[in-house]
């Protein structure tokens, strides 16, 4: 069976790591998350408060899955 946290990590970006990609604050970082996952809610994803889908905040800040860069 594998672990959750490690899945968990693949899957969703939380605000620390947003801070450190995009280099703000950490309130402006759970304000983008929250804009982002307004948008998957939107769209009928169900979301997680205070992380986002990996994927999806990578493809909406360069435009691509630049996760694995």
């Amino acid at each position: 069976m594998s672990n959750p946290i490690n899945t968990n990590r693949c899957l969703f970006v939380s605000a620390q790591e947003v801070c450190e990609v995009l280099g703000i604050s950490r309130a402006y970082a759970y304000r983008i998350i929250k804009e982002l996952n307004d948008e998957l809610s939107q769209k009928g994803y169900l979301t997680i408060h205070g992380k986002t889908n990996r994927k999806y905040f990578y493809q909406k800040i360069y435009g691509k899955d630049a996760s694995n860069e």
